[in-house]
This record gives C-alpha cells, structure tokens and sequence, in this order.
C-alpha cells in the first residue's frame, strides 16, 4: 500500500490543493494545529509518495520499517517513499510542524535524497535538545512564514530551508561509517553504486530485481568488481555484497511485514530463483525463518 499525496490530503485536510500535480512538483509545510480534527491520526503502516520532515514535540512511538523508536520530548523525523513507517501517540500535548514535498520540487537545486537521513540504512529520527528544538522551531516558523507569502522567489526559499533542515541535521548525527581518508573517485562510485541500488526500490514498482551481485553493480557502472568493492571499502567500510543484502533484507522485512505477498511472491520479487533459497538467507540473516518474523 503506498499513500498518494492526495490521499495525505484527504485524510488530514478539508481539500486537496489544486497545485497537487504542478510541473515544479510539490511542496507544503504547515503545523499540527493544522491537520483535520487538531491532532495527530493514527493511519496505516504505509509506504509514502512523497518526502516528509516533521518536527515532533510530544511523546510518541515511530514505527520504522522493522524498527521502533521512541520520542520521549522531541526529534526531527525523516520519512522517504522508501520506507514505511507510522508513530503512535502517547503523551497528551502534542505540538510540531511538517513539511512535504516532491523529489522533481528541487529540480536542479541538488536532490534531498542524497542525504544519509533519507537511505534506508539511515537513522530517520534524531532526538533533539532544548536548544536544538528552538533552531528547528526558528526554521520551520521562517517557512510557514515566507510560504503562505506572496513573494516571487518563495519556492527557492522552501528549498533552501529543506536542505538547512537536512545540512545541520547531518551535522548533528555521527558518521563513524564513513573514513574521512576516503578518495573523491571512491566517493563518487560510491555515490553511483548506493543510487543504483536504490533504484530497484520498492520491488512493488519494478517487478523483481535484476541486479543482485556485485558483478552486476560493476558491470553496470563500467567498473571491476575488485575496484568497486575497494571503493565502498574505502567509504562505508563495507563490501559490496554486504550492502547488497543488507538492503535485500530490509526490502524483505518491509514486504513480510506490511503487505500480504505470499513468501514464495516475495522470494521472487527479490531475485530469488527458489523460495528455499530466500528462506536460508533470512534465517541466516535474522536467525528465524520468514514465516516467524511475520507473525512475530
């Protein structure tokens, strides 16, 4: 199941906007106060079409993909079309903003996917202190601000507070992952590989996957795998085939998890030619088999 921007709009406001299918893609930003009803629905564990940041203050739990994070007082949220995730209220006194949009609304003002926040293996929540919040307020109060505005250049202003959002939020997470000895020439085939792999994702979009090793990422990117391989080494300290199936399993997780795919559906989806053989690599990887994960 994947939630269309107008289904955002249906559910949590009175009309969908009439610019919803602009050329320029979408943008909106509002607060809670906002939403139908004053306050925060439970909805569906769902895939979005669209990128979301939300400031959250007020406690809540984030269902992410497999994971569960809790919010005792505030964080920032990062959800992509990848991923689908909800959060559950639990305090009372919730307040916050949101801001949604496209990936074409920053069309040649560089791509809000390319930051770790946004990739699957990412961390989509960062708790926030006192003074953090009061920055994030400042910059979400600025957007609402200048949004509902009738300045020319307000769309290049959206724009650049997403990637302040995202800049400074990026500053604020550790990145042990990544060497700062690391080439330039590696970082870019990096870069290419980690799109290219993101490419396949949802397997609902594209069938089933048809790069599935290394050797296929290496002769898709004109390179050897040995120096592909060095190249992710040198940045992400992981092999190639690591990657791979980390984000395989991830995809399988989701899949397990939130649709109703038979298991042998699933296994195919992912490149698998046999379902026993998707069944060892999970419980390889997870030490229990596809069927107890997904009734776990």
């Amino acid at each position: 199941m994947v939630e269309t921007l107008e289904d955002f709009y249906t559910e949590r406001f009175s009309a969908v906007p009439t610019n919803l299918k602009s050329e320029i893609g979408h943008f909106n930003v509002f607060k809670f106060d906002d939403l139908a009803g004053c306050s925060i629905k439970p909805i569906p564990y769902s895939r979005r079409g669209y990128y979301k940041i939300s400031l959250i203050q007020g406690r809540n739990k984030v269902h992410f993909s497999d994971k569960t994070i809790e919010i005792k007082k505030q964080a920032l949220l990062f959800a992509n079309p990848q991923i689908p995730y909800n959060w559950e209220q639990i305090g009372k006194n919730q307040n916050g903003f949101s801001c949604v949009f496209t990936e074409s609304f920053f069309h040649h003002f560089g791509n809000p996917k390319n930051y770790s926040v946004f990739h699957p293996e990412g961390l989509p929540i960062l708790e926030l202190s006192d003074k953090q919040v009061k920055w994030a307020i400042q910059v979400f109060s600025e957007m609402l601000t200048e949004w509902t505005s009738d300045h020319k250049h307000k769309y290049d202003k959206m724009r650049v507070s997403v990637f302040e959002l995202l800049y400074n939020t990026e500053k604020l997470i550790p990145v042990a992952s990544i060497r700062k000895n690391a080439t330039n020439a590696s970082q870019k085939i990096t870069t290419q590989f980690l799109e290219l792999l993101e490419r396949q994702f949802p397997v609902e979009d594209v069938g089933t996957l048809r790069l599935r090793s290394a050797s296929d990422f290496a002769e898709k990117l004109s390179v050897h795998v040995n120096h592909l391989n060095k190249a992710l080494k040198g940045v992400v300290n992981k092999s190639t085939s690591v990657i791979i199936q980390e984000r395989i399993l991830v995809e399988s997780k989701i899949l397990l998890k939130y649709t109703n795919k038979d298991i042998s559906e699933i296994a195919f989806a992912l490149g698998f030619k046999e379902t026993t053989h998707f069944h060892n690599f999970f419980k390889k990887q997870t030490k229990i088999t596809p069927s107890q994960f997904r009734t776990d």
